[in-house]
């Protein structure tokens, strides 16, 4: 049986890369190397646009730790995203804290309110990360 991700991530690639589902074109496909397996992994991620660049949260539904994906892409910044029809290497950053992680988290927020429930239900602060073309 197919994970959810899995789903996701085919009608994504199916839609040539264009969006897919409840997120219309704000989806995109997050791939990186695991911190201790190397293996490459994709994640479906919703994401607003600051300027050029990308920028997804690491709420993972308000859990009180951090998704896999964002504990593997500090280890390993340099990532693939696929996005608005296009696919291309980049650089993350994560941002754990400050004005500019709260900024952007608030971008994030008011763009998918859904997020605001997800920082409700966690004692963490949510992480942000930016999404540059390498």
């Amino acid at each position: 049986m197919r994970s959810w991700n899995d789903q996701v991530i085919e009608g994504f690639r199916g839609s040539g890369r264009a969006g897919y589902g409840q997120w219309g074109g704000h989806l995109l496909l997050l791939t990186v190397r695991g911190r201790r397996s190397g293996e490459r992994r994709t994640y479906p991620l919703a994401f607003h646009k600051d300027g050029g660049r990308y920028v997804v949260a690491a709420s993972k539904g308000g859990a009180p730790t951090h998704p896999e994906w964002y504990r593997n892409l500090v280890a390993h910044p340099d990532v693939t995203v696929e996005a608005e029809g296009e696919e291309f290497r980049a650089r993350a950053t994560p941002l754990a804290e400050g004005p500019e992680r709260d900024r952007l988290w608030e971008q994030h927020a008011t763009s998918f309110p859904g997020f605001r429930d997800y920082e409700k239900k966690t004692a963490r602060t949510i992480p942000v990360v930016v999404l540059e073309r390498a």
